[in-house]
């Protein structure tokens, strides 16, 4: 009884352990683990910094030199901008046709990947993961190889030119290669896997029973699709894109072994003027203006489709 009344006031019954008291996490606990989350990023944030923030200053800096010395004179410290106003005036149009290239190329590669992704997260059953060694096969072979082996394709003698030529419509002076083209079957051929792979992440992760509720409310396959299964693999489209045109955009290895100097791109005139021309001012500020123009439009495009955790 005594055991009874006392249970009742708040105290313990006897021969019941008391509570054990919390004990308070030490200061230095409390502080390690704080600032766990800085340590881990420390690794990435000190490589960002070696190998981007500081080469991105150098070239910020060499884009204002003034170019009238040269590597045997030296090239003065100046602030001058007129670089960028003289590379856009001379390669404005390289500027133009590399972002054309790079926007048509991953408009198809996103027509020819969402179903090859969909195809392999949903319909793919026990050949998921072959299907997957497919899509990145081609990256066992170097780009230029590979590169080089669409110029042999689409050559004047090669099988796609002659299936062309067989058609009646087409006549016996058409040809592929050296056209505008076959530099856009060439980004696409080489960045595709880059498209399809973020799909497939984005798709692989759809809740099946989010589809069967579609059904079950009587939305034809065209509506599920439009309703359910297209917003929400909106983030691997936006990551698929942007991993596809950015590199895209600044590609010369195709333009310079699939096209002539009348479809060379941004990066062919960069290329040219860091190792031929050596003009460096200029080379510097027109890779400076690749760059910023690419975050504009990838910071603007990510604004427009809504999803901005993908960056």
């Amino acid at each position: 009884m005594t055991a009874l009344v006392g249970a009742a006031a708040g105290g313990s019954a006897p021969g019941t352990p008391p509570e054990a008291e919390p004990v308070a996490e030490p200061v230095a606990g409390r502080r390690r683990r704080r600032f766990l989350p800085y340590l881990l990023l420390l690794p990435g944030g000190l490589w960002l910094l070696l190998f981007f923030v500081v080469p991105a200053a150098q070239l910020l800096a060499t884009s204002l030199y003034d170019r009238g010395g040269s590597l045997e004179t030296g090239y003065e410290q100046a602030l001058a901008f007129v670089n960028y106003v003289d590379a856009i005036e001379a390669y404005w149009p390289h500027l133009v046709r590399s972002a054309v290239y790079a926007g048509i190329a991953t408009v198809v590669c996103l027509v020819i990947g969402y179903p090859l992704a969909y195809a392999i997260a949903q319909k793919s059953g026990r050949w998921r993961n072959l299907l997957l060694v497919c899509v990145i096969a081609p990256f066992f072979t170097t780009f230029l190889v590979r590169t080089l082996a669409w110029k042999s394709i689409l050559s004047d003698n090669g099988p796609v030119v002659e299936f062309f030529r067989s058609l009646p419509l087409i006549g016996d002076d058409f040809r592929l290669l050296a056209t505008p083209a076959a530099v856009v079957l060439g980004l696409v051929y080489n960045f595709l896997p880059f498209m399809v792979l973020p799909l497939y992440a984005s798709l692989d992760r759809l809740d099946p029973r989010l589809l069967e509720a579609s059904r079950d409310l009587y939305a034809t396959p065209a509506a599920t699709f439009r309703k359910v299964t297209l917003p929400l693999s909106m983030p691997g489209v936006v990551a698929g894109t942007l991993l596809t045109f950015i590199p895209a955009a600044g590609d010369y290895i195709n333009a310079e072994l699939l096209g002539t100097p009348n479809q060379y791109m941004i990066g062919n005139v960069i290329d040219s003027a860091f190792l031929v021309r050596l003009d460096y001012p200029q080379a510097a500020a027109l890779s400076f203006l690749l760059m910023a123009t690419i975050l504009v439009m990838v910071f603007s495009y990510v604004r427009a489709a809504g999803t901005e955790e993908v960056v």
